[in-house]
């Protein structure tokens, strides 16, 4: 039996409970192991819940419990949920995350840690909601060089960017719909500001590249000076705006933004919709890969989740070695300094940002 601490019961841990307790039986006849969630931290009490009796408020509860080894954050923010990972690896404990905050600020040190202690630090869902990408990239990476990186990684921009395009309205009203139907916080900013897609490229990065670049030190623009007219003359161009976060590695550097770019009607980009988000990925051996799938909700992340908790508890002592980041942001670019002969790639095809 494999024993799992839940980290924060909100949307994401209460779906990862949902997900474990359904499957259980798969589960065990999968990989031949019951999982067990045995506590859930959290501020709040949950009598109603089945699980209302895992419930502690000390996180060292957990920490100091051998059994438990594997640890499931899904808190938020960057503080306490970087310092509870951090002691659960050194307690020996094995993590899997969904936070992209944690993952963004502070990825090289939790990696070397958990290679220091013999234990996985898992991200799947920390980018991409249920697409699964970090793994895939991780073993491309390990086989083949990518040299570029574009995706659409917010869902609720693309949301209201598509609104715009399909029903003609301006930005305010298709974020105020995007807010109705729980796309959108009620403060927005992380997501139509562009910070929520920059942290993710730079994850993504950071996995193709190995060195993670501070997601302060990148160009970052969001959508909302987008008008209607805007949406319009791109469409009448046979092109569609989109909040595109990409990323490409040259001998100079590593080249990144988030920006707002009219995709021509020829890049798969181009017929990403509503909350779907996808990704492009370029390498030399394979080519252009494509990875689609809703980006986030509360099913589809905590989908992610279980795979990585799947992935440590079948694999045991046979985990695969993850391979370590640097920390290095000399080695950053602005797009717009990318050489022209290094552009003869997918970023080419995408079409023009808009950038103001």
């Amino acid at each position: 039996m494999t024993n799992i601490a839940l980290l924060g019961f909100g949307t994401v841990g209460s779906g990862v409970a949902e997900v474990l307790t359904q499957n259980s039986k798969r589960i065990a006849d999968t990989i031949g192991l019951d999982l067990n969630i045995k506590y859930i931290l959290d501020l709040r009490e949950f009598p109603n819940h089945p699980l209302g009796n895992r419930v502690v408020h000390d996180f060292n509860i957990i920490l100091n419990d051998p059994e438990v080894s594997v640890v499931v954050e899904m808190m938020g923010g960057v503080h306490p949920a970087y310092d509870f990972s951090m002691a659960a690896i050194k307690a020996g404990k094995n993590v899997v995350t969904s936070n992209k905050a944690v993952v963004a600020a502070f990825g090289p040190e939790l990696l070397t840690e958990a290679r220091k202690q013999g234990v996985r630090y898992l991200f799947e869902a920390s980018v991409g909601g249920g697409i699964p990408i970090i793994r895939p990239l991780t073993e491309q990476a390990t086989r083949d060089e990518i040299t570029e990186i574009a995706g659409i990684l917010n869902g609720t921009t693309n949301y209201i960017l598509t609104a715009m395009k399909e029903t003609g309205v301006s930005f305010d009203e298709a974020l105020a719909t995007a807010q109705k139907l729980g796309y959108a916080e009620a403060d927005p900013s992380a997501d139509v500001d562009g910070f929520d897609s920059c942290r993710k490229i730079c994850i993504l990065a950071a996995v193709a590249f190995g060195t993670l670049i501070p997601y302060e030190k990148v160009k970052t623009v969001g959508i909302r000076a987008i008008t209607a007219k805007d949406v319009d003359e791109a469409e009448q161009n046979d092109c569609a705006i989109k909040l595109v976060a990409r990323a490409v590695r040259t001998d100079a550097g590593i080249y990144l933004s988030v920006e707002p770019t009219a995709v021509r009607r020829g890049n798969p980009l181009y017929a990403i919709e509503d909350v779907f988000n996808g990704i492009l990925v370029r390498s030399k051996v394979s080519g252009d890969l494509m990875f689609y799938g809703k980006g986030a909700g509360m099913l589809p992340t905590a989908g992610a989740v279980v795979s990585d908790i799947l992935d440590i508890a079948a694999k045991g002592s046979q985990q695969p070695i993850q391979p370590l980041w640097t920390r290095d942001e000399s080695a950053y670019r602005p797009m717009t300094d990318l050489p022209c002969e290094a552009a003869e790639s997918a970023a080419k095809e995408l079409g023009q940002a808009l950038s103001r």
